[in-house]
């Protein structure tokens, strides 16, 4: 189950909950995510993107959709810290996660990163690297505690066909290091935090999103039934 925390959380929180005192300057945003970056910089360096879970809150939900019907979500800090940063990049020594372009906006307490993710290995028909094509990003809520901001959830969202498409390619190459291919052998139902829409500990969208305390434009109709 996920955590319920304060019932006064930030518009960031899992909660989904948002107080008026719960608001944010452009600056300290600004500054949060420079050391956000910061930090995925030295994950990349180092191939250890462990550490950056301690940019999350306690009880905070991190996701993903594979298919329609298979979702990866980690709750809580230590399952980000095991799942989605842990076993989810496994294989994945060397690639990279370059922001392209970042919205911000201070008033929900909102980022989303947009970024190219690229391999670390040259493809000898281009002199470039691997990348996976189309457009992949990061949507967070920002959220405060009593240290300061944290991270209070995110979605990540990246197009799996030219994934696969991508990882063959390496394969086909003969340049997959066997952390890759060991990743391209799994069962992914079979793996941690892996989960069939039905049984996802925490939504799809962002709690607070799904909860409709942001809804910038309604349905124009509601949706009929068929007669039977």
């Amino acid at each position: 189950m996920v955590s319920t925390g304060s019932t006064t959380a930030s518009a960031g929180s899992t909660t989904g909950g948002s107080t008026p005192a719960d608001t944010f300057t452009r600056a300290e945003l600004e500054e949060f995510w420079g050391r956000w970056q910061e930090a995925n910089r030295v994950a990349e360096r180092d191939q250890d993107w462990g550490p950056l879970a301690d940019f999350y809150a306690e009880d905070a939900t991190y996701g993903w959709m594979y298919t329609p019907d298979e979702h990866f979500m980690a709750v809580g800090r230590e399952e980000i810290r095991r799942y989605a940063l842990g076993t989810e990049m496994a294989g994945l020594d060397g690639w990279h996660y370059d922001y392209m372009a970042t919205v911000m906006d201070e008033k929900t307490g909102m980022v989303v990163g947009f970024w190219k993710q690229k391999a670390g290995i040259t493809d000898d028909a281009t002199g470039e690297e691997y990348q996976i094509l189309g457009i992949g990003g990061s949507w967070f809520g920002v959220g405060r505690g009593p240290e300061g901001l944290h991270l209070a959830w995110q979605r990540d969202w990246f197009d799996l066909g030219s994934t696969a498409h991508t990882f063959l390619a390496i394969l086909k190459s003969g340049k997959a290091p066997q952390g890759l291919q060991d990743r391209m052998s799994l069962n992914g139902m079979e793996q941690p935090g892996h989960y069939r829409l039905r049984d996802l500990p925490s939504s799809v969208w962002p709690p607070p999103v799904e909860a409709g305390r942001f809804v910038t434009q309604g349905a124009a109709h509601t949706a009929q039934e068929t007669p039977a």
